[in-house]
């Protein structure tokens, strides 16, 4: 068959039921399929159906000049809501992500400086990030409407930490994590390590530094485990758990506490929260 003699708004709705992926590829069979499959409403089925409200949230306005150029340029991370909060698109599958910021999250006294403090590092991705001086009593919650989320798509959510060099007494007992949506509630826990973490970094920069690319996750167990994934510029991401996406516009609640033990801890440093695709 040959696919130049199909008509373009045919040949774009078979396109369309693939990837973004397929559709660079089938560029590539010759310069009419080109043309189709760059084609503005071919492109218009892979970015999001509220398109026009993320592009009026964006800290920096995109100049594009096609839906094509649009969608891979949303596949960057894009401050979002006044930078508190990133927006992007994973490009595999044309699913929405979100990752929440440190001052979007409800901290537990983050607001009194003998417990907690705000700073800007060159790691992170946004403008601040709250580390732990020293507490009893580690809470970090966060909400989300589900609406900014991709429909009909299993997500996992990752708190995104680092450890300071002084930290201590945040593994003395593992610490609760949940992902809460509508009647559904996933709860598990984690060992909030700082010799995991320093181990992941380090191992990070042999693979960079002999140019073999990124480690893969690793688990770190114990009697309920979460996954200790890498991340990037040494940001460690903890797993707090999945859950599916109905999108019935509801409140996802997600958590991360360890309010039993009374010891002190500090050297925690939070940059936020992320929620993305859930791949096996």
């Amino acid at each position: 068959m040959n696919l130049d003699r199909l008509p373009e708004d045919c040949f774009a709705h078979i396109l369309s039921l693939t990837s973004p992926q397929d559709a660079c590829r089938s560029s590539l069979a010759s310069s009419c399929v080109r043309a189709m499959a760059d084609s503005d409403s071919l492109w218009d089925h892979f970015l999001p159906s509220d398109l026009k409200e993320i592009l009026s949230r964006l800290v920096f306005p995109i100049v594009y000049s096609s839906n094509k150029q649009l969608f891979f340029k949303l596949c960057s991370p894009c401050l979002i809501d006044g930078g508190k909060k990133i927006f992007w698109i994973e490009k595999s599958t044309n699913k929405k992500c979100i990752m929440l910021s440190a001052r979007e999250l409800s901290i537990t006294w983050a607001s009194h400086p003998l417990y907690w403090t705000w700073k800007p590092i060159p790691e992170s991705r946004f403008a601040e990030v709250a580390e732990l001086i020293t507490m009893w009593w580690l809470e970090i919650c966060g909400t989300v409407n589900t609406k900014m989320l991709s429909p009909n798509t299993l997500y996992t959510a990752y708190m995104v930490v680092r450890f300071a060099d002084r930290a201590y007494g945040l593994d003395f007992l593992p610490s609760e994590v949940s992902v809460e949506v509508g009647d559904f509630k996933a709860v598990g826990k984690v060992n909030l390590s700082p010799q995991e973490g320093r181990r992941k970094h380090y191992f990070q920069r042999v693979h960079f530094l002999k140019e073999m690319g990124a480690l893969r996750s690793r688990l770190l167990k114990d009697e309920e485990s979460i996954v200790f994934g890498e991340g990037d510029n040494g940001w460690i991401k903890i797993e707090l758990g999945s859950f599916f996406n109905n999108c019935n516009g509801e409140e996802l609640k997600i958590s991360l506490r360890e309010v039993k033990g009374q010891h002190l801890r500090g050297g925690l440093i939070v940059e936020g929260i992320e929620i993305r695709p859930k791949h096996h």
